[in-house]
């Protein structure tokens, strides 16, 4: 996906073509409105994406970018998981409200999006779906996420709206517009705009990995927190993106009754969110042995006497550290990257909701993962359950980890 994908769907809202086109004005009479309530109001007519979303990693990874263009621009305010749309993003440019609306498409077939895939399914296709969500207060803007790209008929949507090639007066323009007014010659959006609004104002946005989003979300973060003065490393990011991606998916699986205000994440929210985490790891990382280790465990409820013995493992891991004569460095090396591997696994399947388990089963589950690597080495291999333990416990107190499903 080019650079120019990710900038907002108008480059400003003075003096040009998209500033004409800002303002929610009614073509059926001329007039502005009074009476469409907010997108952060108006229900959503159905909820059967929050019942059903297992697996939905690409699109969690789509939220994420957002979340964090949401921390990088002030004029995001918010962003909707699974309300109106897989998404809907609210922005204020120049006092005026926007809701983009996006639509995620992260398991479609290995093949290029064609006009007849944008219009199959009459009545539920995904154009008329997208077009249907201009019934609120706030002016309209669409965007379509996907996997595959487009055949040419669409290409038009993937350059920038407002720019070079895009042009209502522009030949793939009206092209494309007079393709869908004749396939749905009658349809309008509840505020009476046509296939001739969407086309203007719809961007075909194409993201073809779900690694490479996860990648430039890590990159995205070690970016922002640097601007901060807390500058992560790239393992610390991680556990960030991780609580992102978490925060994602628990307000996709939320219910807009009676959790409306679990869906509407707001940037403010978000910021203090960001605030607290980078100044917990990066000042967590350099506070006194087990301090933050001691908060993580007391967090999951744990009892007394295993913070203690967590205390004196990672004490124990620590002091292996600083006298390597005892253990072979490469032989540290491989297990430290072991469990922070498997630490890692355990932890995104907990925050993806595939181990449905309390702190203190999931803390157990950790020890029993730690043992079993153990059991793994080489017969007649020293036994290292304790260091194995002890490094787990040490990831946890730099709060690369934790034992908590809810990392907010």
């Amino acid at each position: 996906m080019s650079s120019k994908s990710n900038e907002p769907l108008w480059a400003d809202t003075g003096g040009n073509r998209a500033s004409r086109i800002a303002r929610s004005w009614c073509p059926m009479t001329g007039t502005e409105p009074q009476s469409w309530p907010s997108i952060d109001e108006l229900p959503p007519a159905e909820q059967g994406g929050p019942t059903a979303r297992t697996g939905f990693n690409y699109q969690d990874e789509i939220t994420v970018s957002f979340f964090l263009e949401m921390l990088a621009d002030d004029s995001v305010e918010k962003v909707h998981c699974e309300t109106h749309d897989d998404l809907v993003v609210k922005r204020v440019k120049a006092a005026v409200e926007f809701a983009e609306y996006i639509q995620v498409k992260g398991a479609e077939p290995d093949k290029l999006w064609s006009l007849a895939d944008l219009c199959a399914s009459p009545g539920s296709s995904l154009f008329e779906k997208s077009l249907s969500r201009d019934c609120c207060k706030e002016t309209s803007r669409f965007r379509v996420v996907t996997l595959r790209p487009v055949t040419s008929e669409l290409k038009v949507l993937t350059y920038p709206c407002y720019g070079v090639g895009r042009e209502p007066d522009c030949q793939a323009h009206k092209e494309l517009t007079g393709d869908l007014a004749k396939r749905f010659p009658d349809l309008k959006s509840p505020k009476g705009n046509g296939p001739n609004f969407w086309v203007e104002h719809c961007l075909w946005d194409e993201r073809h990995d779900e690694t490479s989003i996860r990648n430039t979300n890590l990159i995205k973060i070690l970016s922002l927190s640097a601007k901060q003065g807390l500058p992560l490393l790239p393992e610390q990011a991680n556990t960030v993106a991780d609580g992102l991606r978490q925060w994602a998916w628990d307000a996709g699986r939320a219910k807009w009754i009676p959790d409306r205000a679990l869906k509407i994440i707001t940037r403010t929210a978000l910021k203090v969110w960001w605030d607290n985490r980078l100044h917990e790891i990066v000042n967590g990382a350099a506070s006194p042995s087990g301090g933050k280790l001691a908060g993580k465990m007391q967090e999951a409820l744990l009892e007394a006497d295993q913070l203690s013995m967590a205390i004196d493992l990672r004490r124990d891991y620590a002091g292996l550290i600083r006298t390597p004569r005892y253990m072979d460095e490469l032989d540290v090396q491989a297990l430290q990257r072991r469990v922070k591997s498997e630490l890692t696994s355990l932890r995104g399947r907990h925050v993806a909701g595939q181990l449905n388990i309390d702190p203190s089963a999931f803390h157990a589950l950790c020890l029993e993962r730690m043992d079993a690597l153990n059991s793994e080495r080489p017969q007649g291999a020293e036994d290292r359950s304790a260091f194995l333990k002890g490094c787990m416990y040490d990831i946890t107190d730099r709060c690369l980890h934790r034992f908590t499903r809810n990392a907010r």
